[in-house]
């Protein structure tokens, strides 16, 4: 197994344990990002990845509950579905092309997937009252990797305006203003 498929089933599974974890009533509360709820960041992973993920490399999307009866029931099969994936060296490794240039699936998921499920474990613990304490060495190595990027990633228009932070602040806080969240947004 790889670093990589290790570092996607720890991140991966602090999402679903907050998922699980969310109170049936609270789904519909408003999520950090603007004008979405809480089931709204399930249903941009459950949408997403698999869109970039399983279709360029042909994994085969699991059957899921529509997100809006059953977010968490959702989210399962995607996750699992994705970590088989990332769990066999034969797929894993293969190479395919994508708007990131010749690429495996363990690179391209470990790049854009592993931090966006990182960032939304913010979003949905923020939104649903739940620990929001994300992993340290995760939280290190995105920021440490997406700082030197910045413009680039402002200018694709997947993060908003940075949000300004003290200079004090723990490298979580500085992540989640880095992405254009308000570290202080409450629902």
């Amino acid at each position: 197994m790889s670093e990589m498929a290790e570092r996607y089933r720890k991140i991966a599974g602090e999402f679903t344990q907050r998922v699980e974890a969310v109170p049936a009533d609270a789904w519909d509360r408003p999520a950090p990002c603007e004008g979405w709820v809480a089931r709204d960041v399930v249903r941009h992973l459950v949408e997403w990845g698999p869109s970039v993920l399983f279709e360029n490399w042909n994994i085969e999307r699991p059957e899921t509950p529509p997100v809006d009866d059953d977010p968490a029931g959702a989210w399962r099969p995607i996750n699992e579905t994705l970590q088989r994936a990332l769990d066999d060296p034969a797929v894993a490794t293969s190479e395919r092309d994508t708007q990131m240039g010749t690429n495996t699936l363990e690179n391209v998921t470990d790049m854009i997937f592993t931090s966006d499920v990182l960032v939304h474990t913010w979003d949905l613990a923020r939104a649903t009252g739940q620990d929001e304490s994300l992993d340290a060495e995760a939280v290190s190595r995105m920021y440490a990797g997406m700082e030197p990027m910045d413009e680039v990633l402002r200018s694709s228009g997947h993060f908003g305006p940075r949000t300004d932070v003290a200079d004090d602040a723990d490298l979580q806080t500085k992540l989640i203003a880095f992405t254009g969240r308000n570290p202080n947004w409450k629902p």
